[in-house]
């Protein structure tokens, strides 16, 4: 049972990490197709590609932008939703879960194309601000999911005991409920975060002029693709990797002091 247990975590993480051990080494590759075979010999130049690529930078700008938009947008209905959902003891509560969550449900290019039609109407064209709309319209729900759960396990009798003990609501929110939800809205604004920039479906109707990195690197399968896509792969990784790192060593120092404490 042991040895199976190995050989099913040797594989699963082998799923994971070679494809992006491949596409890392094909950034080194002297070939002008992201690939790592046949090895045409090793070389740098595709990092100068990439910082040369100003249309790729301003994707990825655009990128950067439209979720941190939907981080500010999503973040917030998600928890009010979490708190009204938490508060609603009708029959119509498994109802209103329902039609929250339906955006999940609804594939990304309904959501966009019935996003900009709807807008239109308003007088407002595709770009930044009608992807981070589009995007929030379906980010939100996660939130709202992260968020509940969080909340299934609070003690109501503190909530009670505070306003019993003469606190306002907003009192009560600020001093107990939002330090609770702490961890659960940290995890749901960087899930927030990750799932707007790499959005495609919905992005792709919305974003008008104003290209977002995925619209960019499909239209670049298009017209020819080459490994400065993967330089810019790579560097996400690692900084991807460096945060992760610095947040656990960040934890671990905490818990030391909490310990020592």
């Amino acid at each position: 049972m042991a040895l199976g247990l190995r050989i099913y975590v040797v594989v699963f993480f082998a799923y994971l990490f070679l494809p992006l051990l491949v596409m890392a080494a094909a950034t080194f590759n002297d070939s002008r197709f992201p690939t790592v075979t046949p090895w045409n010999g090793t070389t740098l130049k595709w990092f100068g590609e990439l910082a040369a690529d100003s249309r790729m930078w301003q994707a990825l700008t655009n990128s950067a932008i439209v979720a941190i938009g939907v981080l500010c947008l999503a973040v917030p209905i998600g928890i009010a939703t979490a708190l009204f959902l938490n508060t609603v003891q009708s029959r119509a509560k498994p109802f209103l879960y329902a039609l929250i969550l339906s955006p999940l449900l609804t594939p990304g290019v309904i959501i966009g194309i019935s996003t900009l039609i709807f807008w239109r109407q308003l007088g407002v064209g595709g770009g930044i601000f009608l992807t981070v709309l589009g995007q929030a319209t379906f980010i939100a729900a996660y939130v709202m999911l992260m968020v509940t759960a969080r909340l299934q396990r609070f003690d109501r009798t503190m909530e009670r005991a505070a306003l019993d003990l003469g606190a306002s609501q907003w009192q009560m929110f600020r001093r107990i409920l939002l330090p609770y939800l702490k961890p659960a809205i940290l995890s749901a604004a960087v899930i927030a975060f990750l799932q707007s920039f790499e959005n495609y479906n919905t992005s792709l109707f919305v974003v008008g002029y104003d290209t977002t990195l995925t619209v960019y690197i499909a239209s670049k399968v298009r017209t020819g693709l080459t490994p400065a896509v993967n330089a810019l792969g790579l560097i996400l990784i690692l900084v991807t990797v460096l945060l992760a790192v610095a947040y656990e060593v960040k934890r671990r120092r905490e818990a030391v002091r909490v310990v020592s404490v």
